[in-house]
């Protein structure tokens, strides 16, 4: 079966979803904080979600749909809960962006200590 995020980028499969052409484990919604951090710092929240966030940056260049982005990235159908589709998918990719333009900065820190 395949997802349309991209020109064929995503691939669903029965182990799990590929994005970019690297094996994402499917996840529930459970999996994630409906908030993300939102300090100045990155945190282990961010460590263990820094591929969620290069995958939300990825479908947000390729124009992926929200419905599509969260069933292949949250694990959840976004018809039967928009309101929280959209709240997760905002605050990921805003924290998402926020890694890209300081965060970064934390890791690489954090890397050469």
């Amino acid at each position: 079966m395949v997802a349309s995020i991209g020109y064929n980028k995503a691939l669903t499969s029965d182990t799990g979803t590929r994005l970019r052409g690297k094996e994402v484990t499917k996840k529930n919604a459970n999996d994630f904080a409906d908030t993300p951090p939102s300090g100045s710092s990155v945190t282990d929240y961010d460590r263990q979600h820094l591929m969620l966030y290069a995958r939300l940056l990825d479908a947000e260049a390729d124009g992926a749909p929200l419905g599509e982005i969260v069933r292949i990235l949250f694990g959840i159908d976004a018809s039967n809960d928009p309101e929280r589709a959209r709240r997760l998918h905002d605050g990921h990719l805003r924290r998402a962006h926020w890694m890209t333009e300081n965060g970064y900065r934390d890791l690489l820190h954090s890397q050469a200590t």
